[in-house]
């Protein structure tokens, strides 16, 4: 019985094996095909693969598109935001953990409640705080880096603070004690104690937050915008699509070439997520 059991899960298993691969090989073979054989035979294996080659070097060097300076951009973003999106909630973690009052145990409430409120209700007041901040200050923060990367930042801290926070609390507060006797002060305690402690909820957190901004494309519309000189790939790979044309061979090209940096990433990282998601909740 146990058997039979198990060879239906596998079944189940490879049917969503399946599911979930076949939009990577549909995108995989007709990214080396022409527009025209991509509407009309997108399931037929390409003629030619060399095609393949031709659409990536015409993305490449097509000057309207930007594509190399788009990916440039979404590699500063991304590890940009990853940085402030690990280093500032681990030391806020840390703070509400070993901070035992009762403002901490708010602001930590405070933080797992702003994982609940859907991004759209936030979307409009942030483009218009960012106008409100440049017509007060001249501070830019629409169409710039810092403006984004601040987004990312704001968006992201609860989830973060709420995984630090978890793992945090299963570290022996006897470590830290043992290096204030030694003569470390508070942040060389947490930078060199605490911090490389939290390897696991960095790459969760690393590849949680990494997919999401490499694949984010209504946040860098409305604070970059279509046209403006930082772009990032998804903006780069909608340019493809015009009001009466759409080029399908250089679209599926694009997200070819903008899936293989997180997939590799993900392959490399994949073996500390399921540690990180589940750290700290057995103490």
């Amino acid at each position: 019985m146990k058997i039979y059991k198990r060879h239906a899960l596998e079944a189940v298993m490879l049917v969503l094996l399946v599911v979930f691969l076949y939009p990577f090989v549909i995108v995989f073979i007709n990214s080396a095909k022409d527009s025209f054989s991509v509407t009309q035979y997108p399931m037929r294996l390409p003629d030619n693969w060399g095609q393949l080659f031709t659409n990536i070097a015409r993305i490449w060097t097509n000057p309207n598109i930007r594509y190399s300076t788009s990916f440039f951009s979404s590699v500063v973003i991304t590890l940009v935001s990853l940085l402030v999106v690990t280093v500032f909630p681990a030391m806020a973690g840390w703070v509400l953990v070993r901070t035992k009052t009762r403002t901490s145990q708010v602001f930590f409430l405070i933080f797992v409640a702003a994982m609940v409120i859907p991004f759209q209700i936030v979307m409009f007041p942030l483009v218009s705080w960012y106008r409100t901040i440049f017509q007060l200050t001249g501070f830019r923060l629409l169409r710039t880096y810092f403006g984004i990367i601040l987004a990312y930042l704001g968006f992201g801290l609860s989830l973060s603070v709420f995984m630090y926070h978890g793992f945090i609390k299963s570290i022996p507060f006897e470590l830290e004690e043992a290096a204030i006797i030694d003569g470390c002060r508070m942040p060389e305690v947490f930078y060199r104690i605490i911090f490389p402690l939290l390897t696991p909820v960095h790459a969760t957190i690393g590849i949680l937050h990494g997919i999401w901004i490499w694949n984010d494309f209504l946040l860098p519309l409305l604070v970059l915008g279509r046209g403006s000189r930082i772009q990032t790939l998804p903006l780069a790979v909608a340019n493809f699509a015009g009001a009466f044309v759409k080029q399908w061979d250089l679209i599926l090209t694009a997200i070819l070439m903008a899936m293989i940096p997180v997939i590799v990433f993900f392959f490399f990282a994949q073996k500390r997520i399921v540690k990180g998601m589940v750290a700290g909740s057995i103490k």
